[in-house]
């Protein structure tokens, strides 16, 4: 079923991929309200199981920031109601699974080239961003303006932690690519790292305690009074989610040279998401960030989404220690990297080929990429590029 190679090439792409999701995972089950350990349940089922039946060979999947704040919103509603708010996922899955039975995934194709590129090259931008808080030892949260403008305040520097970040960044600059077949660099960064954070720059911060343990089923439970609220939820959950995935498939076919299957991918987060809300886990959706992660990384098939939600059920099972001792300006100095590989460079440069119009709208949809939102940088690309489009056609 899978070539040697590419099990290789897996194994490396999950777990690069699988150091780099923990720490989100986390972060998005804190910020949901739900807890940390929802939003690694997350990333281990939606992991697995949109890789497994999913329809983007590449793609990684979990606990998403769209998916994430609107989670947030139903956990504020209905605040202890776990019960309540698990059905919502339950149905959020369900309703995906029916757009994909419904082949409504197919629609996703007339996403304009130029649009892809500035999702993309702002995806590269916001990656490249967000690091440069831990790289010097601090996490930084909320919007890129907010963690530009405390960058520029901040006085306190780990030094460890930013001579750490700044030697594994070197390694992969000056890494030989032939070396990669065997060993990916991402890997390599990431041990010397550990070695160093361990034996000699002992004041750098690390992943620190990460919280362990199995989950439990939860009751399906709807009441009529709160019903329509419910499936409202659920859709909107359902529909950000596919939005995203869907993207995201675009994305990994163009860094690829493949073709995903749009309506498999929306049953496969289907799938994983139903089983997520049964089992009291975080939603989520196909990772852009994630997914470039492991295809920079090596990952070609959908094993190596599996593998990296396995790793991460290792990690709740007994491997936490393992996990916790990796620096976090290690992991900054890998995302740096690969925030300027996702970049569209190509695109860029040869914007003198490229039509004017075009070319602002990767502009404008980079920049609301970054500053704005994604999901309405994708959308605002679309309607401007008919709009442009019907403008041009009108006055031939």
């Amino acid at each position: 079923m899978f070539k040697l190679n590419h099990i290789k090439n897996d194994f490396y792409g999950g777990i690069t991929t699988a150091v780099v999701a923990l720490p989100l995972a986390l972060a998005f089950g804190v910020t949901s309200g739900i807890g940390a350990i929802a939003g690694l349940w997350g990333a281990i089922i939606l992991g697995f199981f949109a890789a497994l039946f999913g329809g983007t060979k590449s793609q990684i999947s979990g606990p998403t920031s769209p998916m994430t704040i609107v989670m947030s919103g139903i956990v504020l509603t209905y605040h202890n109601e776990l019960d309540l708010i698990f059905t919502i996922v339950v149905l959020t899955g369900l309703i995906q699974i029916l757009f994909g039975i419904l082949r409504i995934g197919k629609h996703i194709h007339f996403v304009p080239s130029p649009v892809i590129s500035g999702f993309v090259t702002g995806i590269g931008c916001i990656i490249i961003i967000i690091q440069f808080g831990p790289m010097i030892g601090h996490q930084l949260h909320g919007k890129i303006f907010d963690i530009l403008q405390n960058l520029m305040i901040i006085n306190n520097i780990n030094n460890d932690s930013l001579i750490i970040g700044m030697i594994g960044l070197f390694i992969l600059l000056i890494y030989p690519k032939r070396f990669n077949k065997i060993i990916p660099s991402p890997l390599i960064c990431l041990l010397i790292g550990v070695l160093l954070s361990y034996y000699i720059f002992t004041n750098a911060i690390t992943l620190k305690e990460i919280p362990v343990g199995l989950p439990e089923l939860i009751s399906f439970k709807m009441t009529l009074s709160k019903a329509p609220f419910m499936f409202f939820s659920a859709f909107t959950l359902a529909l950000l989610g596919s939005i995203d995935s869907l993207i995201t498939s675009l994305v990994a076919d163009k860094a690829t040279n493949t073709k995903h299957n749009s309506n498999k991918e929306l049953i496969g987060q289907g799938i994983g998401n139903t089983i997520s809300g049964l089992f009291g886990a975080l939603p989520g959706a196909g990772a852009t960030m994630r997914t470039m992660v492991n295809i920079k990384s090596g990952g070609k098939t959908n094993l190596s989404g599996m593998i990296h939600a396995l790793l991460l059920l290792g990690v709740v099972l007994g491997l936490a220690p393992l996990f916790e001792i990796i620096p976090n300006s290690i992991l900054a100095g890998i995302l740096i990297k690969i925030g300027w590989d996702i970049i569209d460079w190509d695109y860029i440069k040869n914007f003198k080929n490229e039509k004017v119009t075009d070319y602002c709208l990767m502009l404008f949809v980079l920049f609301l990429t970054v500053f704005i939102d994604l999901i309405i940088a994708v959308f605002s690309g679309i309607v401007l590029y008919w709009i442009v489009n019907l403008i041009n056609r009108k006055f031939k």
